[in-house]
């Protein structure tokens, strides 16, 4: 759980550094939590500790755990009980009165970091100083070791390397990609156990171990109903929005799909042959390509917009038909839409036909929308009339 709640802060400070520029602390519990844009915190605390930014620095002393993530992270606090850090570039230069567990690109504990438990680290870098009263665990890409180990040691690495200082008392199980030689006065030869390093087999076990895990998956019917719902709540929810504060336009697109489907039809082939045209012009422009992932967002929103159109107009035009009225209320419109989605999701279980249903909706509605954006740059796009002002000439 103290783990859960470790990553959970986590996720929040990176996820809300823009808001956190200023270091923000609490204590609840008898624990202490730190998070912000930089982190500099001098502790003294009788709890946990769980402190993230972007660059985390913490100094002073902690009875309990000391939980720590960021880009670029400095633990010099002596702790009472076990460190968990992470991190782009963690350095450990403190005591600890437990176990070490720390993950990044570079990882390094220094002679200060006396560790009375165990020391499991992961990295590319790893460059272990700090006296390991239990085991060391080290995987990584270039592992250094230049202190004294009193239990075993499973290393796992492409190189490796000793300083003066290293010495392993138990057992070392070592996997390298390197014909590494350990020094006698590091450990016995036979008190060295190796095994192969192979990258591949290894990634394939941890597969392998992924795939042993069942999941709480939920039966595939529920799956696509759930999936099926939401969507259409989505969809209600754009249609409530537009028919609440657009309402005038939307009805004069509506009237449009319906008193004129086949110039509508061809207005949405060009206004949807212009959009997906947009991309490449975009693309090969150069100082463009930073404008091609909004023209591609500009296609996904007026394909859906434009097939909520076409299908509103439609359950419209069906409801009048059958002497519905002509000012349904705001519920009855969504309940419309609603029943429209339904029928259209249900066409989709017939092959070919409810493609050509769902793409003829898109180029109605997308019809639709382009008439409505023309009409901004044409004066009077209506009909024009007789001299007398009351008949449409043809």
């Amino acid at each position: 759980m103290r783990h859960f709640l470790f990553l959970t802060l986590s996720a929040l400070a990176f996820s809300t550094a823009p808001s956190l520029a200023e270091q923000v602390s609490r204590e609840h519990g008898g624990d202490t939590y730190l998070a912000g844009e930089a982190v500099t915190e001098t502790l003294a605390a009788t709890g946990d500790v769980f402190a993230a930014g972007s660059v985390v620095t913490t100094t002073g002393t902690t009875s309990g755990d000391t939980h720590v993530a960021g880009y670029d992270v400095a633990v010099s606090t002596q702790t009472g009980g076990d460190l968990y850090a992470a991190g782009s570039s963690v350095n450990i230069d403190a005591a600890v009165g437990d176990d070490i567990t720390a993950a990044g690109f570079s990882v390094r504990s220094t002679a200060s970091a006396v560790t009375q438990g165990n020391v499991r680290l992961f990295g590319r870098t790893l460059t272990i100083e700090g006296p390991v009263a239990g085991a060391l665990t080290a995987f990584g890409g270039t592992v250094h070791l230049n202190a004294p180990v009193t239990g075993d040691a499973w290393i796992a690495a492409k190189t490796l390397s000793f300083g003066p200082n290293a010495r392993i008392d138990g057992n070392l199980t070592l996997s390298a990609d390197d014909d590494v030689v350990v020094p006698a006065d590091v450990i016995p030869a036979a008190q060295i156990t190796r095994e192969e390093w192979n990258t591949r087999e290894m990634y394939r076990e941890f597969d392998r171990s992924w795939d042993a895990v069942e999941m709480p998956l939920l039966p595939v019917w529920l799956s696509l109903f759930s999936a099926f719902l939401i969507s259409t709540i989505f969809l209600l929810l754009l249609a409530a929005i537009f028919l609440t504060f657009m309402s005038e336009r939307v009805d004069k697109m509506r009237r449009r799909v319906t008193l004129q489907p086949l110039q509508t039809f061809l207005l949405g082939v060009i206004g949807l042959s212009a959009l997906f045209g947009m991309v490449p012009v975009t693309a090969l422009t150069v100082i463009g390509l930073p404008f091609v992932p909004f023209a591609l967002l500009l296609i996904i929103v007026a394909w859906t917009l434009g097939y909520l159109l076409a299908a509103y107009a439609i359950a419209y035009r069906l409801w009048v038909a059958f002497d519905g009225g002509d000012t349904p209320s705001m519920v009855m419109r969504l309940v419309m839409i609603a029943l429209a989605i339904v029928v259209v999701a249900v066409l989709n279980f017939i092959p070919f036909v409810g493609w050509v249903v769902n793409y003829t909706l898109v180029l109605l509605g997308v019809g639709a929308m382009t008439a409505a954006t023309l009409s901004f740059f044409i004066t009077d796009p209506d009909p024009a009339l007789d001299v007398d002002m009351q008949n449409p000439t043809t």
